[in-house]
């Protein structure tokens, strides 16, 4: 772990390569798994808010799902604030593209102009999963089986982790933050890198 002010970094965010490939895992990341997206407690309120300017880009199933469970719920194993799911499955945010494609429909909204937040933070930036303790906050990359076609490209295109989630980076911690951060990466690179 490499630390920066009061974030612990997984040296992973620096050694393992990734890129999305949609195209291989149709967005499998916005269906899978036993719980929606975790939710920062500050995002509650957004997605209470923007609901009706979102709606015209879910699906019926979504709508339905949102309408029953409310626009955000908690991880019954934990009590973590997550996305609700539709019967289970894909996150009731989630729409499908002609090619059976996910895409966030909270993301389209924002890209229309009908809203100013993107998406959940910890979507976008995925793999990396944030754990916020009392006295730190922990970064580490998140190992998942449908991303194996987004590490195999990762490694094709030699773009390490920290690399590809630039923005989302930027967007949680800042600029100067990601100044840092890429310098930092560079060190390590020149010490352990192959």
């Amino acid at each position: 772990m490499i630390q920066i002010d009061d974030k612990l970094i997984s040296e992973e965010i620096f050694s393992e390569e990734f890129v999305c490939n949609l195209s291989k895992c149709k967005g499998a990341c916005c269906v899978e798994g036993d719980v929606g997206a975790p939710l920062d407690k500050n995002e509650l309120e957004i997605l209470d808010s923007i609901f009706d300017k979102i709606k015209p880009y879910l699906t019926q199933e979504g709508i339905k799902a949102l309408e029953e469970q409310g626009t955000w719920t908690t991880d019954p194993q934990d009590g973590m604030y997550v996305t609700p799911m539709v019967e289970n499955r894909e996150c009731a945010y989630v729409t499908f593209d002609e090619k059976g494609i996910t895409k966030c429909g909270i993301e389209k909204a924002y890209e229309d102009g009908a809203i100013d937040w993107q998406k959940p933070i910890s979507c976008h930036l995925y793999p990396i999963r944030v754990t916020e303790y009392s006295a730190f906050t922990a970064l580490n990359y998140h190992e998942w089986n449908v991303c194996s076609d987004a590490c195999a490209l990762g490694k094709e295109l030699q773009v390490p982790v920290y690399k590809f989630l630039k923005n989302p980076l930027i967007r949680k911690y800042g600029e100067e933050f990601y100044d840092v951060l890429s310098g930092v990466a560079e060190e390590w690179k020149k010490e352990y890198g192959s």
